[in-house]
């Protein structure tokens, strides 16, 4: 060591060695908190995230609250509705499916099988073809839309 006297308040080599590693691990976080702060599309990327994280946990939870309210309230129409209402409606139900069927039925025995023959292309057509009969069919109601509006002006 050299002969003259050390001062308290002068740092030894190692303590600025320590010092200067010290100020770098602390520049480093300080720049990467920086290139944080300036990567607007990570933020805005992060900030989507956390919304729809957000809208989703509230969708489920109004979604749990629905079902509950909607479950309770045909509970209490259960509850109110008198046994011989709902008997009569339970009947009701049954017969008008019971004629439904009879009626089909009839139908399709009335019906000559050369329509039947037609119906059922028509129908195959249909099923193999719908997107343009769904275009088609929204394009007219679209116009009778307009056609009624312009009647009431």
């Amino acid at each position: 060591m050299s002969d003259q006297p050390r001062n308290e308040s002068t740092p030894t080599p190692g303590e600025l060695r320590e010092q200067i590693a010290h100020t770098r691990d602390e520049l480093g976080q300080t720049v990467e908190a920086l290139a944080g702060k300036a990567d607007v599309k990570a933020q805005a990327k992060e900030k989507t995230a956390a919304v729809k994280q957000d809208a989703a946990e509230k969708a489920e939870l109004v979604t749990g609250q629905i079902r509950e309210k909607a479950g309770q309230a045909a509970q209490l129409v259960r509850d109110k509705t008198p046994d011989p209402l709902l008997e009569k409606a339970s009947q009701a139900a049954a017969q008008v499916r019971e004629t439904t069927a009879r009626a089909g039925q009839l139908a399709a025995e009335k019906t000559p099988d050369p329509v039947l023959e037609r119906a059922g292309q028509a129908a195959s057509a249909a099923r193999a073809n719908r997107t343009p009969l769904l275009v088609a069919g929204a394009a007219v109601a679209v116009f009778l839309l307009i056609l009624r509006n312009r009647g009431r002006k």
